[in-house]
């Protein structure tokens, strides 16, 4: 039974899982915007919007955290120098998710997110 299990699998081990949020999470911060489908954008927005709330902070801990969530990429820098900043007077809700067509090839649903 599926009670009370919040996350998706997404069809992938836990090691793989993660790493693939990590990776959609570096792509957003990179571009801005990105579409992919509607679950992994789903699954993504919890993730995204706790790493800007922690590098809203600003302090030591803060960036070691969102540092180690991003496995130390440079990502980590652009999320608290740029990002976050723009987002100091909002409580929540960084980011949106827009639900386009399903995609051709497998009927998956698609969906855009992008920072508000």
């Amino acid at each position: 039974m599926k009670h009370h299990s919040k996350i998706r699998k997404l069809g992938r081990t836990r090691n793989v899982r993660n790493a693939l949020i990590r990776s959609l999470a570096e792509a957003l911060i990179r571009n801005g915007k990105i579409k992919t489908t509607e679950a992994k954008a789903k699954e993504l927005r919890p993730f995204i919007e706790k790493l800007v709330t922690k590098a809203k902070k600003g302090d030591l801990a803060s960036i070691r955290l969102v540092t180690a969530k991003l496995a130390g990429t440079g990502r980590a820098d652009k999320l608290i120098s740029e990002i976050a900043p723009k987002f100091k007077d909002r409580n929540g809700g960084y980011t949106r998710v827009i639900k386009l067509p399903a995609r051709g090839g497998d009927g998956s649903a698609m969906a855009i997110i992008e920072f508000v």
